[in-house]
């Protein structure tokens, strides 16, 4: 009985073995974003608006493309017009947001995209606590982000 035992347990403790892999320990700097920041945002707080306008206008970015030399091709909206961007997030808390783009319609209330454009242009520092993301610029004005896959 002992020998039956030995042999299955032999077998199973070498089984574990086999399945065995060493864990990649090394961590890209693109990694590190895609950890809390490749999501897509829903803006919950933003100067002079209040939330359920930020809502009703279905106010967000996208940060979902892949990272590439740690720079996102990223997406906003806020009511009217389709913005695209690129962002480049720094592990120190800088971000730089460049390339900024939209479509050109004209919408009959265009001030919260507007004034929405015109703040992603001078965003300099991010930080993301827990499921949100914060957005400041040189001057303290800050745009505030819950992540839209967080309920």
């Amino acid at each position: 009985m002992r020998t039956i035992f030995v042999s299955v347990f032999t077998v199973l403790f070498s089984g574990m073995l086999l399945n065995c892999t060493s864990a990649n320990t090394h961590i890209s700097k693109d990694a590190n974003l895609s950890a809390g920041i490749q999501r897509e945002w829903m803006l919950t707080s933003f100067e002079g608006y209040a939330k359920a306008d930020l809502i009703r206008n279905n106010a967000n970015i996208n940060l979902t493309e892949k990272a590439e030399h740690e720079k996102i091709k990223g997406t906003a909206f806020a009511g009217c017009n389709n913005m695209f961007f690129t962002a480049e997030f720094k592990n120190d808390g800088k971000v730089k947001i460049s390339e900024i783009g939209s479509t050109l319609k004209a919408c009959q209330d265009m001030k919260l995209e507007n004034d929405f454009s015109k703040q992603l242009r001078n965003v300099t520092q991010y930080s993301v606590k827990g499921h949100f993301l914060i957005l400041t610029d040189d001057q303290g004005h800050t745009m505030e982000f819950i992540a839209a896959d967080w309920d």
